[in-house]
């Protein structure tokens, strides 16, 4: 059985389901690998507009599996024959390659936390572009409790610029979980829905997604990326003026006027 599976809910929608529920959905060597390889895969999938990601069973993901087996040298590709140190640098690297995967992926990502969400998981959640909660998920910068450092496979680069840095500081520096309504109030997620209906909520956002043009819904997504590191407000404004130039040209805003002259959803062309 593999430990990702992948549903197209519907057209232009595939939903991603961590799967490994009897281990609350935790990373292990395959998982992390199956999951980096799924997302890297899906910017040459042309097919898909908008993906879900979720937990199979009761949890989102319990972060790294501390119970797992095989980690040792050889356990990943490419650290055959390495000493402990080399082999642990990489592993880290592995665990970064994941939320690297998910962070920039071209295709637009709602995390649909159901359950527990720390430690990975929580860099999981903040690697996408949108998280809805159900009313059981919790979440924590739970690295702090391991002896080591809450600054871990991106979170102390994401989480500040969610929450803010107060927020994030206290997060990453007691490692305490939170509920899924008080993620609600500093911001963690846009929403907070009843447990039954977090699939439902989930593929409304998509379909309110994916009923954009294929060309605005990219350049939003990479285009809001960029920006967050943008040094000032005219770098910003820099690459929108190209962006919206180079729209004009895919024909969409003349599909947009024509639509709404004729009171019809727009029938946007693929690029």
């Amino acid at each position: 059985m593999t430990d990702v599976l992948q549903r197209e809910i519907e057209t232009g929608i595939l939903e991603i389901r961590l799967n490994r529920p009897r281990r609350l959905n935790a990373l292990n060597e395959t998982l992390t690998g199956e999951l980096t390889r799924v997302f890297t895969d899906l910017n040459r999938n042309r097919d898909v507009r908008v993906v879900i990601l979720t937990g199979e069973g009761p949890g989102f993901c319990a972060g790294a599996d501390l119970q797992a087996t095989g980690s040792a040298p050889g356990s990943i590709p490419g650290t055959e024959g390495m000493g402990q140190l080399g082999y642990v640098y990489k592993y880290q690297e592995y665990l970064a390659d994941l939320i690297l995967s998910i962070h920039e992926c071209d295709k637009p990502v709602i995390a649909a936390v159901n359950g527990a969400a720390v430690g990975g998981g929580l860099a999981i959640a903040l690697a996408s572009d949108v998280r809805v909660a159900a009313e059981n998920a919790r979440f924590g910068a739970a690295f702090i409790k391991t002896g080591l450092s809450s600054c871990d496979v991106g979170t102390s680069y994401l989480l500040p610029r969610i929450v803010g840095v107060s927020a994030a500081s206290e997060l990453m520096l007691t490692g305490r979980n939170i509920t899924a309504g008080e993620a609600l109030r500093i911001q963690l997620v846009s929403r907070l829905v009843p447990e039954a209906d977090l699939g439902a909520v989930s593929l409304e956002l998509a379909r309110a997604i994916a009923a954009n043009s294929e060309y605005g819904v990219w350049m939003t997504k990479k285009g809001l990326r960029a920006n967050l590191d943008a040094p000032s407000l005219r770098h910003a404004m820099e690459l929108e003026n190209r962006t919206q130039v180079l729209g004009y040209f895919s024909g969409c805003m003349e599909e947009s006027m024509e639509a709404f002259r004729e009171g019809r959803a727009p029938r946007w062309k693929k690029l």
